[in-house]
């Protein structure tokens, strides 16, 4: 295996070897399985792979027509085509019921790159934050994607997870054992609270050190549970740090950084700073030429922070 590693990648790799765990597991796409990865899936249970065509709304009709059936139906699509394109079907089909469809959105945020705003899924976790009965995961890198893919099986009701193209380093130690709703420190410090999800969680990291340079000592928390979402980390993290960060590939507006901010609010705790894509379309580019142009690098990181910090 390679050090960096696309989530969509290990997703696909561990919806195949849940298709040799559980008969009851179907997949469904949309025109782009060998994008989303569930091309392996397709080629070993042909038989319980079902290709709409590019028919977004079509496709999660019939998953949640096989969650009613007694199916464990997992639709894929691009993120910014299942969650916008179709987001009536997905709220009155499959969230009001509460049918246990899992909804896996692929190529997220920024880093779909040079396919520009028209394909950068900057609101999905907000329009899926806001259903009733769904849950939303963003993995951090590809062993906790693994474990996500079965743990979401097993969990019941809708569930939507975000994953992207972007190769990501490892950030979950070997030992690491992923739990719906169970947030994770990866780091300690006594100053900051850096709370991210999906590829942030790696630059957070890497803005940890930078400020650590600066003499600044910065926690850094895996979320990669949107909703529901670890509280208590979050009321912890603000009980002991000074400030916290949330950092996002997507829009500041509505998803994680908005969740942390409702909890510190009606608990009174710490100011919170919010870095992520700033209310705005993303543009055409390359994903690090993006990342580097909207602020989401480890250097760019730190030095909102550090601003932010001395700013108080």
């Amino acid at each position: 295996m390679s050090l960096l590693e696309e989530t969509r990648v290990a997703y696909g790799e561990a919806l195949l070897e849940l298709g040799r765990e559980r008969p009851d597991v179907v997949v469904l796409d949309a025109d782009l399985y060998k994008s989303t990865r569930t091309v392996l899936f397709a080629q070993a249970f042909p038989e319980r792979f079902f290709d709409l065509g590019i028919a977004e709304a079509d496709m999660v009709s019939t998953a949640a027509g096989m969650a009613a059936s007694g199916l464990v139906p997992y639709c894929n699509s691009f993120a910014i085509f299942l969650t916008g394109r179709c987001y009536d079907q997905v709220r009155i089909q499959v969230a009001y019921p509460a049918l246990n469809v899992k909804l896996v959105g692929s190529s997220a945020g920024l880093t779909q790159g040079p396919d520009g705003a028209s394909h950068q899924s900057l609101e999905d976790i907000t329009l899926m934050r806001a259903l009733p009965n769904m849950t939303v995961v963003v993995p951090a890198d590809g062993l906790e994607t693994r474990q996500a893919t079965k743990a979401i099986a097993a969990h019941p009701g809708p569930v939507y997870m975000r994953l992207g193209r972007y190769p990501t380093p490892p950030v979950c130690g070997e030992g690491y054992r992923y739990q719906i709703g169970k947030a994770v420190q990866l780091r300690a410090g006594r100053d900051i609270a850096i709370i991210a999800c999906g590829i942030m969680v790696a630059k957070a990291l890497e803005a940890a050190n930078f400020l650590a340079a600066k003499g600044l000592e910065a926690s850094v928390i895996n979320m990669s549970t949107i909703k529901p979402l670890d509280r208590e980390m979050v009321e912890r993290a603000g009980q002991e740090a000074r400030l916290v960060v949330a950092a996002e590939e997507h829009n500041i507006i509505g998803a994680l950084g908005s969740a942390i901010a409702e909890v510190l609010a009606e608990a009174n705790l710490a100011p919170l700073l919010r870095i992520g894509v700033r209310d705005e379309f993303g543009q055409s580019g390359m994903a690090d030429e993006l990342l580097d142009a909207y602020g989401l690098t480890g250097a760019k990181m730190a030095k909102q922070i550090a601003n932010a910090w001395h700013g108080r």
